[in-house]
C-alpha cells in the first residue's frame, strides 16, 4: 500500500502567527496537505520530537552579488548566501535587482536572474531598486514588471549613486499606487549627512566611529517625516526600511495616530549592537560594524524591542550586506583604510537574524512565539505578496520548516556558512539554532548544509496584502 504523504513531520510544536498547538505535519509534493494528531506513515518520516516547528524564513531584506562601483565586492553570492540562509533557517530571500543609471530595469532584471539561476539553494523573488525613473521606465517598464511578479521596489533618499528627488519619489509612488507595487524607502537625509561629512573630514577625524556622528538620528527622522509626507500627498502606504531608534519610530508612531498606512522594517544591529561597536578610539575594526543607518545607543535598542512587541514592526530582516573585513575587495578598498565615508556600507547577518530573535526576543521574553513567526516569516510574506504559499504552516503552504533545538550555543564566525570572514556577533551566547531546515519538503540543514544549487525558484510575487484592495491589481 502507498503511503499517504512523501514526508510526515512528527510530533511537532506547531507556532504559527496566531497560535501554537501539536500536530504531525503531512507532505506531498513540497506542500503541506494536512496537519493533525497520528497521521498516516509517509514514505520519510521526521521526528520533531515535541520541539517548536516554525515557518521557514523570509528575509525580504538582504543584498547578494550586487553590482558595486570600483574594486568593492560583496562577498556572498547566491550559492553562499543561500547557503547561509538556510542554515539559519531562512528558506526564501528578497534580494534587489539594482538598476544602474543609464541603464534600464528590465536589463537590471535580467542580469540578477542570470547572477541567481542554478546557484540558489532556496527560493528567492526580487525587489527592484530605482535609481533612473525616466519616463520610459515609469509609463513602461516599471508597470510590466509589476505585472510580472516583481511588486516591490526600494527608493534610496540618500547615496549619490542612488538617491532620488522629492520629485522623482512623487512620480515613482505615483506608478506604486497606479499599480498596486508597494515601495520601501531608506530614509536618510542626503544634504546633512554630506554637510557634516564634510565638517567631520576637515577636522580630520575619518576612523570609522565617525560615521554614526554623520548619520545621527535626526537626519533620519527629517527624511522618515518628508517619506511619510510624500506618500501622503501620493495617497499610497510605503514601508521604511532598516529603522534604527527612536526618533524615527516616533514619527511612524504620528503617521499611524493619523491614519496613514506606513509600514516599518527594523534589523539585528539595532537590537545588538551600538555606536559604540564602530570603535571607541580611531582604530579601524570598527569598520566592520559600518552601516547605514548606524547603530544608535541601549536606550534606543530598548525602543526597538517594544515596537518589535506592539507590533509597530512589520518585517525584521538581515539587510546581510556581505563584505569582508580582509582582502582586495571589502572593508579595505584594494588593501588601504580608508576614511569613514568610503569604508563599504553593511554588515553581515542573513544566517543569524532568525537565531538571535528567537534566543534573545522569545526565550527572554520580549516578544511571544507568535510574534516572532509574525515578523520573521509570515509578515514580510504578507507585506510583498508571497502569503500564503510562503511564511505560514497551512494546508496548501509550501513544506518551508524550521526544527528548533534550544540550548547554549557561543557564536563564532568559524561555524557559519557565509563567505564573509566575520560576523559581528561574535561570541554571543545564543540559545536557540535551527536543528533542521525543510525547504519544499526537502532536508538543507541538518546540522550539516545538504547543498541543493538551482533548488531555489524565482518566485512571482503578487499583491502585496498592506495595500488597500481597491487600489492594488492582482497579477
Amino acid at each position: 500500500m502507498n503511503a499517504l504523504f512523501d514526508l510526515v513531520v512528527r510530533n511537532a510544536r506547531v507556532a504559527t502567527a496566531s497560535d501554537c498547538f501539536d500536530a504531525d505535519i503531512g507532505i506531498v509534493g513540497g506542500r503541506i496537505t494536512q496537519l493533525g494528531k497520528q497521521l498516516p506513515a509517509g514514505q520519510r518520516e521526521i521526528d520533531a520530537l515535541g520541539r517548536v516547528v516554525t515557518p521557514g524564513g523570509v528575509d525580504a531584506h538582504c543584498h547578494l552579488d550586487e553590482i558595486t562601483s570600483g574594486p568593492v565586492r560583496m562577498a556572498d553570492d547566491f550559492d553562499t548566501g543561500s547557503r547561509a540562509a538556510a542554515c539559519g533557517g531562512t528558506t526564501t530571500m528578497i534580494p534587489f535587482a539594482a538598476q544602474l543609471r543609464g541603464h534600464s530595469l528590465a536589463e537590471a532584471v535580467n542580469a540578477y536572474r542570470a547572477r541567481a539561476a542554478h546557484k540558489a539553494h532556496v527560493d528567492y523573488a526580487f525587489h527592484l531598486i530605482v535609481t533612473d525613473p525616466t519616463p520610459d521606465v515609469l509609463s513602461h517598464e516599471l508597470p510590466a514588471l509589476i505585472a510580472e511578479g516583481f511588486t516591490s521596489f526600494k527608493i534610496y533618499m540618500t547615496y549619490d549613486d542612488m538617491k532620488l528627488g522629492d520629485g522623482q519619489i512623487l512620480d515613482v509612488l505615483s506608478v506604486a499606487r497606479q499599480h498596486g507595487a508597494l515601495a520601501m524607502l531608506h530614509a536618510e537625509n542626503a544634504d546633512c549627512i554630506q554637510w557634516l561629512t564634510r565638517r567631520l573630514l576637515d577636522a580630520g577625524q575619518t576612523a570609522p566611529r565617525f560615521h554614526a556622528q554623520s548619520r545621527p538620528m535626526l537626519v533620519e527622522r527629517e527624511a522618515t517625516h518628508r517619506a511619510i509626507a510624500l506618500a501622503e500627498l501620493v495617497d499610497t502606504p510605503i514601508l521604511i526600511v532598516h529603522v534604527s531608534g527612536r526618533e524615527a519610530i516616533e514619527q511612524i508612531r504620528w503617521a499611524r495616530a493619523l491614519g496613514l498606512k506606513v509600514f516599518a522594517e527594523t534589523c539585528p544591529q539595532y537590537l545588538f549592537l551600538t555606536a559604540e561597536d564602530l570603535g571607541l578610539d580611531d582604530s579601524y575594526h570598527g569598520a566592520r560594524c559600518v552601516c547605514s543607518p548606524p547603530p544608535r545607543d541601549r536606550a534606543n535598542q530598548e525602543v526597538v524591542w517594544n515596537g518589535l512587541a506592539d507590533g509597530l514592526f512589520s518585517v525584521f530582516s538581515s539587510d546581510h550586506a556581505p563584505f569582508r573585513m580582509d582582502g582586495m575587495q571589502g572593508k579595505r578598498p584594494e588593501g588601504c583604510e580608508v576614511s569613514f565615508d568610503h569604508i563599504p556600507n553593511g554588515i553581515p547577518g542573513i544566517e543569524t537574524r532568525m537565531p538571535l530573535l528567537y534566543s534573545e526576543g522569545v526565550l527572554k521574553g520580549r516578544i511571544t512565539l507568535e510574534r516572532f513567526v509574525e515578523l520573521t516569516a509570515t509578515g514580510p510574506a504578507k507585506a510583498y505578496g508571497l502569503h500564503p504559499r510562503k511564511g505560514t504552516i497551512a494546508i496548501g503552504s509550501d513544506a518551508d520548516l524550521v526544527i528548533w533545538q534550544e540550548g547554549e550555543r557561543v557564536l563564532r564566525n568559524a561555524d557559519l556558512h557565509h563567505n564573509v570572514d566575520y560576523t559581528p556577533y561574535e561570541g554571543k551566547t545564543l540559545h536557540a539554532w535551527p536543528a533542521l531546515t525543510l525547504s519544499r519538503g526537502e532536508v538543507i540543514w541538518d546540522g550539516q548544509f545538504h547543498a541543493r544549487p538551482g533548488h531555489g525558484q524565482l518566485l512571482a510575487c503578487g499583491r502585496p496584502s498592506l495595500l488597500p484592495a481597491a487600489q492594488a491589481r492582482c497579477p
